[in-house]
This record gives structure tokens, sequence and C-alpha cells, in this order.
């Protein structure tokens, strides 16, 4: 696979990554700042997921688990099961008899499909370990009920789709593949990125007796409940902007009245639209402003060494002719960061998958609530308040039911982490990057020797989890390979174990 599609890939993994905590914004709540939405560069997008898995190696191999719906109660209709996919590349493996260990991918709201040739950690790392790789879906070709029109049919239905469902589905394949390969003795360990990386740290702390330790990459866990500044990400958006260029911090900063102004004027709304070159007409300023904040949140979260898009988009701005009006300077920062095109489409979703879409809507109008906001002058962007008075009736408009914004705290933890977890948890490794937004709701502090945080100044998301290059920063070479180390402890610990306990049992 050649380096342009594995990040045509990874772009696509980022995407649908924690990028879309908040695409629902439009069809959920006007009260909601629009926090990096479903929209990256146009090509990328329009990719359908197949492209992807064309590429893919021949060394995955794609299998079907007889699934159960509902692990938490006996009703019969809990009893329903659904072909639940996962993928294994056995070329690295060092078998059953040897122990060896057995890696797993938690898949996350994209389908596997966009997963496999992007997660290259993986694959760099599984020679040296000669580990199993893992696979396991959670949005994507695992449907319930037969098809998506029944899948995602109500909130009947929906209410099946859950992070702790989730993550009793990856327990049960888990357990299943150790049975079925004979490889009760190897020990696992989970990884995720992104929302996966949260159900990584939250499997570990669920099924300890599953997985021995857990990598969970740019994982907003904290992010909850009033743990986190409501502003947290839209003030690291701004920071990594002012950091860079503090004349493009600015101009970003006053464009919006600016936009206001020029949209109150006769005509307004078809001269913005001529001046950013938007594709249909533009409704209200607010479609304009969205389409902006998402372009700079999208390039703050993945400012990604070598290309590094807060730059580019500032160098844009900068570098517009001299006496161009804040706008055309604004316009210049798309065209940096988008390419010249005609004409750009502003809306939020182009061919996504309905799965990702759906269920995406679903999960943040049901358990997945982060109370993201921002006040007047705390960022470069306009106010946007979270009110969950009104994101708790706009939910229950669109389902039926309101939202569950504590649950997340109450089953899994977050309040007083360092205190909880210090003696209660153990072999999580939380990585972030503190460029990329969503680090301000991450844990970014060792909590004990072996519930550990890796930061780098100046990483992006889930930027540990991509194929290692030639040109990766020694910074990111090192955060690798600390994590590597960290993880190889683990599974020695657990070989030493493993061999003091079986030696105790043997007869004499």
């Amino acid at each position: 696979m050649n380096s342009s599609s594995l990040q045509v890939s990874w772009q696509w993994l980022s995407v649908l990554g924690l990028v879309i905590f908040f695409f629902t914004i439009t069809s959920v709540s006007s009260t909601q700042p629009n926090l990096l939405r479903l929209s990256i560069r146009s090509q990328t997008l329009q990719r359908e997921p197949a492209t992807f898995s064309e590429s893919v190696s021949e060394d995955f191999q794609t299998f079907y688990y007889n699934q159960t719906l509902d692990h938490f109660n006996y009703r019969p209709e809990s009893y329903t099961t659904f072909q639940h996919r996962y993928v294994v590349n056995f070329k690295y493996w060092g078998g059953a008899n040897a122990s060896a260990p057995i890696f797993v991918y938690l898949g996350a709201e994209a389908d596997l499909d966009y997963d496999l040739p992007a997660v290259g950690f993986f694959t760099d790392n599984a020679p040296q370990f000669k580990a199993l790789l893992v696979y396991i879906e959670y949005y994507g070709k695992s449907i319930p009920f037969g098809s998506r029109k029944e899948a995602f049919k109500d909130a009947s239905s929906l209410g099946y789709f859950n992070s702790a469902q989730a993550i009793a589905d990856y327990a049960e394949v888990i357990l299943y593949l150790k049975r079925k390969l004979l490889a009760e003795n190897s020990p696992v360990i989970v990884f995720g990125a992104s929302y996966g990386g949260m159900l990584a740290s939250w499997f570990r702390l669920k099924y300890p007796h599953v997985a021995i330790g857990a990598l969970a990459s740019s994982a907003p866990i904290l992010y909850f409940d009033d743990i986190t500044p409501q502003n947290g990400y839209d003030s690291i958006v701004t920071k990594n902007f002012r950091e860079v260029s503090e004349s493009c911090y600015r101009t970003i900063s006053k464009s919006w009245s600016e936009i206001d102004r020029v949209a109150s004027e006769p005509n307004g709304l078809s001269i913005l639209g001529n001046k950013f070159r938007i594709c249909d007409q533009l409704n209200n300023s607010g479609e304009l402003k969205e389409f902006l904040e998402r372009t700079y949140d999208i390039v703050a979260q993945y400012d990604d060494p070598p290309s590094y898009l807060v730059s580019m988009v500032c160098g844009g701005i900068d570098g517009a002719s001299e006496g161009n009006d804040t706008l055309s300077q604004i316009f210049a920062g798309v065209v940096a960061y988008r390419g010249n095109s005609s004409c750009y489409n502003t809306g939020n979703t182009t061919d996504y998958p309905i799965e990702t879409i759906e269920g995406w809507k679903w999960q943040t109008c049901s358990e997945m609530v982060l109370p993201m906001g921002r006040g007047d002058n705390d960022t470069m962007f306009p106010p946007a308040p979270f009110n969950l008075t009104a994101y708790s009736l706009d939910c229950t408009s669109l389902y039926g039911v309101p939202p569950r914004p504590h649950w997340v705290t109450s089953y899994y933890g977050g309040h007083d982490i360092e205190l909880i977890l210090r003696r209660f948890a153990s072999n999580i490794i939380f990585s972030n990057g503190l460029r990329d937004p969503y680090s301000i709701g991450g844990v970014l502090k060792n909590i004990s020797h072996s519930v550990v945080a890796i930061i780098t100044v100046n990483g992006s998301h889930c930027l540990d989890m991509r194929t290692a290059t030639s040109t990766d920063p020694e910074w990111l070479v090192m955060q690798r390979k600390a994590e590597v180390e960290i993880i190889e402890g683990w599974i020695a610990q657990y070989y030493a174990d493993l061999h003091a306990i079986t030696k105790l049992n043997d007869p004499v």
C-alpha cells in the first residue's frame, strides 16, 4: 500500500474518529457550538469504503461472530443475534503454544474498512511482539435487526446502540476467538483511537479479566459533566492559531461580526456566497460561519507534521494581497487549506454511511453528551453557550426520550479520577498531543505507576496510532517508543505471573 493511499485512509479514520462528537448540532440544538463536524477535504470524503478495502493486504481475513443483541437482561428478545464482523491478521503471530500476545483494535464510529489500512501502530509493532492482530467493528456492517432501516428506525431499536453493549460485544468476540484458537494463555492488549480510545480505557476498567492492558489514544474521557471547562476545546483551537500568528488570530476573531454585517445588507447573503464561492445559496450567515468554524477546528485537531495545517491556513490569511478586506483574507485561508476550487460545499455531510450519521446522532442524544460551549470573548469564535435544557428538549423531540447526560460518569467514572483510579485501575496508557483540542478532556498526568499519561507538546489527534514514517519528528518517535516499552513491561509481567502460578499449581 503506497503512502498516499495510507494518508487518505487515515484522513477518513481521523474524520470519523472523535471529529464528529457534535456533527449533529444542526439537527439537535441551535444552542450548541459548531465543533468539528463530519467534514474535511472533499476529495477524501467522497471516497467509498470499498475503495479503501481494495488496498488492504491479503493478510487480513474477515470473520463474523454470532453476537447477542442485549447482554444485560434475560428477556427473550435479548437473545436475538446478529452477525458481528471482525478481521484478523495472523501474519506475525507466534502462536497459541507460545502464548503469543493478541492485540485488539476496538472499532468506533466508522466502518472497519476505514480503520484497517490506517492504524499503522499495529502492523509496525506486531513483528516485534509476534502479536495476533484483531480488529473488531462497532459501526459498519455489523447491523442487528436484519437491516439498517430496522436498526435505526426509532429509540426502541436504537436503545441497544450504546457503549456498554459495545464493549460487552468486544469481550464476547475476544473470549470466543481465544477459545477457538486455543489461546487462553495469550495476553490481550486493547487499543483505541479517539472515541475508540475511550472505549479501550473503559474496557480495561470493566473487563480486566479479558485484557491485561489498554492504550487509549486521544481519549477525552473527562469531557463530561463539569469536569472539563465547556470552552476547553475551542480554547485550544484558539491557542493553536494564536501561537502560529497573532495577526491570523485577530483576523479570524473580527471576521464573524463582518460576516453578520455583510449578511444584513441588501443581497448580503449572495455577496457572501459569491465572495466565498459557496456552491449553494446561503440561507443565513450561520451556514458560512459554521463552515469556517469547522475548517478551523479540523486544521487545529489534525495539525500534523509535516503539513502543519494551522500554518497553512494562517499563511493564506496573512499572505493575502495587501489592502484586502477581512473577508478576502479569510477566503484566502480557505483556499490555502481546501485548494482553489470553483465552489465550496458548506454542508456537513456528503457520502457518509448512514450508521455513522444516524448512529452517532443517537449516541450524542442518549449517553455521549459532551457539554461543549463557549462564552463571550473567551475564544476566537462567536459565543455559543451550552444549554442542557434546550439540548435535552431537542433530543426528546427527535427520539421521544431524553438524554442521560450524567450516565457516562456514573457508569465509568470520571470525577476524582486521580483518587479513584490510583488503587482501582492498572495498565492503561492515556496518550495525548497537546495541540489536539480534545486533549483538554484527556488524562494528562500519571495516576499511578501503571496508569500513565504520555503527552507530546506538539502532538495532534491520534498521531501516535498512525504508521511511522521517515519524516516523523523525534518527539513522535520517542512517544511511540515509550508506549511500546510500557506494553513490553505489561506482557513480561503477565508471563512471569503465568509461569509462577503454573509452577505453583503443578503437582510435585
